[in-house]
């Protein structure tokens, strides 16, 4: 099971990578190989602002629809439009080309409630 340890994670699977006030969101490893085959991605929040917790879109795999929750609060700016055409990027590069969102994080001090990779591993008993 791949959890980098420079990223922090939610207790509902999505990682985050902060930069600045940037943050990529995307689903962990674990998420990606528990919901199985992903075959869509739906965001439609782009330009919306959310706070940390709320919907901001779902994937859908062969077996189920997952929803997806914002780790932090803030602007939804970009989505990442490759997973249009190839939703199994989720899958096969879940930390990278796999990314699904980026946010323009609007309140720095909830990056403190995120889970760091050891308390994330504990949580899926990695």
């Amino acid at each position: 099971m791949n959890i980098p340890s420079e990223l922090k994670y939610t207790k509902d699977h999505e990682w985050v990578k902060v930069e600045g006030d940037v943050a990529t969101v995307g689903i962990t490893d674990f998420a990606q190989s528990e919901l199985g085959d992903i075959v869509y991605v739906d965001i439609d929040t782009v330009d919306e602002t959310l706070d940390m917790d709320e919907v901001f879109g779902s994937v859908e795999a062969v077996k189920t629809v997952s929803d997806l929750f914002l780790p932090l609060s803030g602007e939804v700016i970009a989505f990442n439009e490759a997973l249009e055409d190839e939703p199994e990027k989720v899958n096969t590069d879940p930390y990278g080309e796999g990314w699904i969102i980026k946010l323009k994080v609007s309140d720095a001090s909830e990056i403190e409630k995120l889970l760091s990779d050891s308390d994330y591993k504990a949580l899926i008993g990695a």
